[in-house]
């Protein structure tokens, strides 16, 4: 009973919220934007698209058989570590696009303005897959097969998955028309730089330097109340030559406000210095 409920605890509930969110805009960006418009920028979507075209079985159809292959494909050569949350990722995500499909067929693209189409198509998807990153997993599709890449011919994951992507994106040239394939290749460079600053901003911690002459309470306030571990020190001012202690420590973005403000309260002439860091590694934080 106690290990079923450790499974709804907060950071747990908000991680599937971030997955079911970003499986949702990823879905939305991928049918309602990429598709219509044939923005094939990589991926099984890629593959599924040109596919699509290619033969009578609809898109979302082939991103079905396409990432249940891969998924058999990864455990078949990577294992069960390619993990239960990236299988029902990408097959939540595949029937999504299905669904969509059945229910509201898009016959041609949502506007005349393929450029503002390509602008929400990548928002939508980037931000969605960051989230599935965030939250531990991944959609699933050509992320395999970059990991089946390198476990073989030793090539960097990132390496193999932009070359799996350019392949399917600069498709588009000879599937639809010089104009798509530009903005598919467009699309496929923007993607990399947007899912990196979105995941970026969701890792985004404070660390803080805090010279204080009250550090017991600011201690006890840090540790009971945000149960975050603190570094001592003691400290000597070159100008004063007065003895204080220097409180070092690390936090989420939400709870450096009430820290920051913790902080005056108790010692409105400490010394705080707050910067910002998108990686912390280690207890409470993310994992090595």
């Amino acid at each position: 009973m106690k290990k079923f409920g450790s499974l709804f605890n907060v950071k747990n509930l908000k991680s599937l919220m971030c997955m079911h969110v970003g499986i949702v805009m990823l879905s939305v960006g991928v049918y309602f934007f990429k598709m219509p418009n044939g923005f094939t920028t990589g991926g099984v979507t890629g593959m599924g698209m040109i596919l699509g075209r290619l033969t009578p079985v609809s898109t979302g159809s082939w991103i079905w058989i396409l990432n249940a292959a891969l998924l058999l494909l990864g455990f078949v050569f990577l294992g069960r570590k390619t993990g239960i949350k990236t299988v029902y990722c990408s097959m939540a995500y595949s029937a999504l696009i299905y669904v969509l499909e059945r229910f509201l067929p898009m016959t041609a693209p949502l506007s005349d303005q393929p450029f503002l189409e390509l602008v929400y198509a990548m928002l939508l998807t980037s931000i969605g897959s960051a989230m599935i990153f965030y939250s531990g997993s991944s959609s699933g599709g050509t992320d395999i097969a970059a990991l089946i890449i390198k476990k073989y011919l030793k090539l960097d994951v990132g390496k193999a998955l932009l070359c799996t992507d350019f392949l399917v994106a600069s498709s588009s040239f000879f599937i639809f028309d010089v104009k798509t394939g530009l903005f598919s290749l467009l699309g496929l460079f923007s993607k990399a730089f947007i899912v990196d600053t979105v995941i970026d901003n969701l890792n985004t911690c404070k660390y803080f330097v805090v010279i204080t002459s009250k550090p017991e309470e600011i201690e006890e306030y840090i540790m009971k109340e945000l149960h975050h571990g603190v570094t001592t020190q003691t400290s000597i001012g070159a100008y004063s030559h007065s003895s204080k202690t220097m409180l070092h420590t690390v936090c989420k973005r939400p709870e450096a406000i009430r820290l920051r403000e913790k902080i005056k309260k108790i010692d409105p002439n400490a010394f705080v210095i707050i910067t910002t860091s998108s990686e912390i590694l280690g207890r409470g934080f993310r994992n090595v």
